[in-house]
């Protein structure tokens, strides 16, 4: 049996719904809304480089305004955000690497690389004035991060709410937590709030670590991530053009 067939079949067995309501129980990081750095040893060197991170974004911020909106790269983002006030610099999506971007950011991509598990890394910009309502995650498998690298002020107007908590962000420094909880965020100020985001395979004991796996190699080869890469390369292909003198 091939590789993909063999991923489908456990994929699309009888017993992954009951596995996924098992997670909470074969998490090695137990279930929370959120989660401490020290549950993820790499978030302290992300942390500890974040100026050298934020050195390299705010080359890219010349350009914000040719950046791809997050739902210019992956459609259902629609549902959520249908302007010009989510802008996005891709650097991974479940197996696919943008190349270029990387190269423009050097010092991230290595440092991104150390992680283990990781699935998705993104600069995710928000425009002044920009909300984003009330949504939640699918996938119990993953664990959302965000490293805060421009938070502008006042910070009690750029918040984000996880459940029942309602948080800032603090220049570099982790945020760590389950997107599959209720969420929404707001900018209310007059300038750009930056993080790095990442999406981490969560932790877990065996067979729920194989099964995460396998969803994992799916979405990999799924029309979701074929379609973000496409529309990834296009927009990349103009932004080269325009960068040329």
């Amino acid at each position: 049996m091939a590789n993909k067939d063999w991923v489908r079949v456990i994929v699309q067995s009888p017993v992954i719904d009951k596995l996924v309501k098992a997670v909470p129980d074969y998490s090695l990081i137990g279930e929370s809304v959120l989660f401490t750095k020290e549950q993820f040893p790499w978030a302290e060197t992300l942390e500890a480089n974040w100026q050298v991170i934020r050195q390299e974004l705010d080359q890219i911020l010349e350009h914000t305004q040719a950046l791809p909106n997050f739902q210019d790269i992956m459609p259902r983002q629609q549902e959520i955000t249908q302007d010009d006030g989510w802008k996005t610099y891709f650097f991974c999506a479940f197996g696919f690497v943008a190349h270029k971007n990387c190269q423009r950011c050097p010092q991230t991509w290595e440092l991104l690389r150390t992680i283990p598990d990781l699935k998705v890394a993104f600069f995710s910009i928000l425009a002044p004035g920009k909300h984003i309502p009330e949504h939640y995650g699918k996938h119990k498998g993953l664990i959302r991060y965000h490293l805060a690298l421009r938070v502008p002020e006042p910070r009690s107007q750029c918040q984000i709410r996880i459940a029942d908590h309602t948080l800032t962000w603090e220049e570099g420094k982790s945020l760590i937590f389950d997107d599959t909880y209720p969420h929404e965020v707001w900018n209310n100020t007059d300038g750009y709030r930056v993080v790095l985001f990442l999406d981490i395979a969560r932790p877990m004991r065996f067979p729920l670590s194989l099964i995460n796996w396998s969803a994992s190699q799916i979405l990999r080869v799924s029309p979701l991530v074929k379609t973000a890469k496409q529309n990834h390369k296009a927009w990349e292909q103009r932004f080269e053009s325009n960068m040329k003198p």
